[in-house]
């Protein structure tokens, strides 16, 4: 059976999504810690990360670098904070998340998100990452 990943990659279930190209995407947390949480999946599942083809790895690192001069942009933190936990969906994906201490990068602090929120916060970031000339958030 499919990810729960994959069925929002394919459009099975909901998602906001602030960007999409051919290996990966990144879309809007259900769950999260702060405003602008967010996370970047590879389109093919693999369940643990370090699994991952080189090629794909690096590519999602690059896919959360772009994404994070997105999150910089509209939320102004101290940095981006990037976390592989795994364990809740067996598809490979990178927590992305702007913070200003290293306490706020902790999953007891989630909270469930109305979908208004998540589509508001996803239409800042991707403007933000379409005003950095970065054509993948063209995908809401």
């Amino acid at each position: 059976m499919a990810s729960i990943f994959t069925q929002i990659i394919n459009g099975e279930l909901p998602g906001h999504f602030i960007w999409r190209d051919e290996r990966a995407v990144a879309f809007m947390t259900i769950a999260p810690i702060k405003s602008g949480h967010c996370l970047v999946v590879p389109v093919e599942e693999v369940d643990h990360w370090d699994d991952m083809p080189e090629e794909l790895a690096a590519h999602l690192m690059l896919v959360a670098q772009k994404v994070a001069k997105g999150l910089k942009s509209v939320y102004q933190p101290k940095r981006v904070g990037v976390m592989v936990a795994g364990l809740e969906v067996p598809h490979t994906h990178l927590h992305l998340l702007p913070i200003d201490a290293i306490g706020e990068l902790d999953f007891s602090l989630q909270r469930p998100a109305e979908a208004d929120e998540l589509a508001a916060e996803a239409q800042k970031i991707r403007t933000s990452l379409l005003d950095l000339g970065f054509k993948e958030a063209d995908c809401g």
